[in-house]
């Protein structure tokens, strides 16, 4: 009798859990089984601090419509957002650049209009003596 295809999932997931769990553990890590399909790896941070870093193994079945997954197509799906991603980040950091350069030219032409108005109200005459 032919095995249900869930089986053969799980066999999968489970052979590739076995293997990633016995690497990290050959490598001296502490390995946790959480659940049937997840393994956690305690550790910590630069300051001490407990944390844990969690594996999931899955076994993607596709969409709803019948569409098998593609990993392929998934991960360059994924560069592509991350180029995407990048390409408007370098766009805002150019824009914040020019902002913060305009904001500086306009800072100085006030602070050098602000100092060629105090240097005339000094020098110049406030009508306090005219015509005595």
């Amino acid at each position: 009798m032919a095995k249900k295809k869930a089986e053969l999932h799980a066999e999968i997931r489970n052979r590739f859990l076995a293997l990633v769990t016995e690497t990290l553990t050959a490598s001296g890590e502490e390995v946790l089984r959480t659940k049937s399909n997840e393994i956690a790896l305690p550790c910590t941070d630069e300051e001490g601090n407990d944390e844990y870093i969690v594996i999931s193994f899955k076994v993607p079945t596709g969409s709803r419509d019948g569409d098998p997954y593609d990993g392929y197509s998934e991960a360059e799906s994924y560069a592509i957002a991350v180029r995407e991603a990048e390409a408007k980040r370098q766009a805002e950091e150019a824009k914040k650049a020019k902002k913060i350069a305009k904001d500086e030219k306009t800072r100085q032409a006030k602070a050098e209009a602000k100092a060629k108005r105090e240097g005339a109200t000094e020098g110049g005459t406030n009508g306090e003596n005219e015509g005595q």
